[in-house]
């Protein structure tokens, strides 16, 4: 969770940043063939004067990207993007219209308070997840939630909320994604504590799980540098990050996860992880191996994961031994997460670093989207779209 992030939106399930084949034991996992490895070219396709964490592409094509206020009061939280551009409160004014000062605030249970992303089902629905953390800073009571739009009426059908036995004081809720089934979903807590929360999308209830496990907390010695510089936060302390990216095996039964302040990749049965024996999970957690500083985390649709690489600047895949880069050099600045949207929709995000400390004060800078073609070569898939959002030149 640094101060600027980047966003990736796909077409094709089959691209992240780490190669992992779904229910095989790790030593059996192979690389994809070197025929069918991904080749990109990179357009603007739009570009946003504020932050953005998230973006998503619902069945249809319809675009959504959300706003976070981590450096900024941002006048939207969750917007549509419409073909030229331009951006619509989604799903209305309403829901946009907190704000950090200036007035009496409206209620943060049915208001967006700081998105930190959002993702497209199956099932026709948009999932707004707020951690309700403006600045990374205090959680606002009331406010943490997961929020589920029905696309074919624009309107809010159901709010889940989180209570301080979930989203506690020093807890961000980070990234989601959801069971194949439609019931469940397993959250990221980057926070203080790290954690992974699961949430029943039927009843509305959610439990921690892993709730300080060594698993979802910052690995001690790693620092996360970029072009040698090492990022430290406003006060001076080292940069720590817990559990973050977040991954979810095709066929719903097995979750992988690294905290962005690691090196390690581990996984778990998600049965154990929905038990009600909290103790379960973690008798069940693995390692799947050692793999670099990472913050996003995708699983294709042919099971195959892939792991964002900050401090490189590159996109990889894990073969079931180590990672391989799939993209590198890329000049908008770093990957971040990234999520699987739909059938054969991947969208995700990337942040980018600059200098040695997380800066305070509003960010002027401005955002493009960017656009990627995927040509794949295995003759599954033409052309997949891709949209990652990064910082302009100056500011407005």
């Amino acid at each position: 969770m640094v101060h600027r992030r980047f966003i990736l939106a796909g077409g094709l399930a089959v691209l992240s940043t780490g190669v992992v084949r779904a229910q095989t034991p790790a030593p059996e996992q192979a690389l994809a063939p070197a025929g069918k490895r991904p080749s990109f070219r990179l357009e603007e396709a739009a570009h946003f004067e504020h932050q953005a964490t998230g973006v998503a592409v619902s069945a249809d094509g319809r675009v959504f990207v959300n706003f976070p206020r981590w450096t900024e009061d941002a006048p939207l939280s969750v917007a549509e993007v419409g073909q030229d551009g331009t951006l619509k409160p989604y799903p209305d004014e309403a829901w946009n219209s907190w704000r950090n000062a200036g007035g009496p605030a409206p209620s943060p249970r049915d208001h967006f308070v700081c998105v930190q992303s959002v993702v497209a089902d199956n099932r026709g629905n948009l999932w707004v997840l707020d951690p309700a953390s403006p600045g990374i800073d205090k959680v606002i009571p009331g406010g943490p939630k997961l929020v589920r739009i029905e696309l074919a009426t624009n309107k809010v059908a159901q709010v889940i909320h989180f209570g301080e036995d979930v989203a506690l004081q020093g807890s961000y809720l980070n990234d989601v994604r959801f069971h194949p089934n439609g019931a469940t979903a397993f959250i990221t807590d980057s926070g203080a504590r790290g954690a992974i929360v699961v949430v029943d999308l039927e009843s509305g209830s959610a439990r921690a799980r892993l709730d300080g496990h060594p698993s979802a907390q910052p690995e001690k010695g790693v620092e996360v540098a970029v072009k040698g510089e090492k990022i430290k936060r406003p006060d001076g302390r080292p940069f720590q990050v817990a559990a973050d990216g977040i991954a979810l095996s095709m066929d719903g039964g097995t979750l992988y996860w690294q905290a962005l302040t690691g090196r390690t990749l581990y996984r778990v049965d998600t049965a154990a992880l929905m038990s009600d024996n909290p103790e379960d999970a973690a008798r069940k957690i693995e390692k799947v191996g050692v793999t670099h500083v990472a913050d996003g985390l995708l699983m294709s649709r042919d099971g195959i994961l892939y792991l964002t690489a900050p401090e490189d600047n590159e996109v990889r895949m894990w073969t079931g031994e180590r990672s391989e880069t799939v993209i590198a050099d890329d000049p908008s600045g770093t990957f971040d997460r990234q999520q699987r949207l739909y059938d054969h929709a991947l969208p995700g995000s990337a942040r980018h670093f600059r200098g040695r400390r997380l800066p305070r004060g509003r960010d002027r800078r401005r955002s493009r989207a960017v656009e990627w073609r995927r040509r794949c070569r295995s003759g599954r898939s033409p052309v997949a779209d891709l949209r990652l959002q990064r910082p302009g030149v100056g500011g407005p």
